[in-house]
């Protein structure tokens, strides 16, 4: 990271040098351009019109410039970021493969080992089977992500009384994190279509997500109601929320808040990337806004 920043900061000061050297070397070839035709013996009205003309043209010129300095710019600058998120990314991907391998392995070697009466073995095979779904979870991201960016995938719409599924994912959640407090908020029975697997990721990436930034106990609140002829879906935190500087940039692809090599927490930086790419699928939108007490609402619009 420190090489990234060195070669910023280096590529940075060659710009903005080479760019003052391009425009005072303009200004000078334009002075010096009025100079000579102001000592031409010419008649004065023809000088004044080859003038206006030069600085005309110039200031065009300059223009056109300027704006071309400011796109390369915001070019190189967003290919360092680029590469800052790519680099978060795999350092963040790096931890997330080696840690539940790593688990897996020690509790493998304990069972091989210290031969652990029933009991034990089995609480032993359910933490492994729980970092192997968190393994196969991140994984399954990372393919989303090539699949969604190459154009691979389509919703498969279905009729689903959201009620039902709701709870149903819900009550999967709960087991994921037993510690969490998760319930949906009561809603009328509504049915919709939708693609079952994306809108299930979707939701599962909030929930997720809500877990991971909130206290040592959450408390979540999925909510669905019908608002302007659409489906509006809620996950509702009492976490650390996001600040307002970070809000336009949550959705993009490996963008994580702080540094990958002191965070703390789980992740990839592909989760609401995926989120928002599935719900653009079904013509939807998603969003961000704070929660009035305390936290975050993340929350998601399909329509007809």
């Amino acid at each position: 990271m420190s090489y990234t920043r060195e070669l910023k900061k280096q590529t940075s000061i060659f710009f903005y040098a080479l760019s003052a050297y391009v425009i005072i070397q303009f200004i000078w070839w334009g002075y010096h351009l009025i100079e000579l035709t102001q000592a031409l013996d010419v008649d004065d009205k023809i000088v004044e019109k080859r003038i206006t003309m030069v600085v005309g043209e110039g200031f065009v010129f300059i223009v056109l410039l300027l704006i071309g300095l400011w796109k390369i710019r915001s070019s190189v600058r967003k290919e360092f970021e680029l590469s800052q998120q790519q680099n978060n990314f795999l350092l963040s991907v790096t931890h997330e493969l080696k840690t539940p391998i790593a688990a897996n392995k020690l509790y493998l070697q304990t069972i091989q080992k210290r031969k652990p009466d029933d009991v034990q073995r089995e609480e032993l095979l359910a933490k492994a089977l729980k970092e192997n779904e968190r393994l196969e979870k991140l994984i399954d991201n990372i393919l989303h992500a090539a699949r969604v960016e190459n154009r691979a995938m389509q919703p498969i719409t279905e009729e689903i009384e959201v009620s039902h599924f709701l709870q149903s994912l819900i009550q999967q959640s709960r087991k994921r994190y037993p510690d969490a407090e998760i319930h949906l908020l009561e809603m009328e029975k509504i049915t919709w279509f939708f693609d079952v697997f994306m809108i299930e990721t979707v939701l599962s990436n909030l929930i997720d997500n809500a877990v991971k930034y909130s206290s040592e106990s959450p408390k979540i609140t999925v909510s669905a109601q019908l608002e302007n002829n659409e489906l509006m879906v809620s996950v509702i935190d009492q976490g650390v929320g996001v600040s307002e500087l970070e809000q336009k940039r949550i959705f993009s692809k490996f963008y994580r808040v702080g540094n990958e090599e002191i965070r703390t927490q789980k992740g990839s930086g592909l989760g609401l990337f995926i989120s928002r790419e599935f719900i653009k699928l079904h013509r939807g939108s998603i969003g961000y806004k704070p929660n009035k007490d305390k936290g975050s609402i993340f929350y998601f619009k399909l329509p007809t």
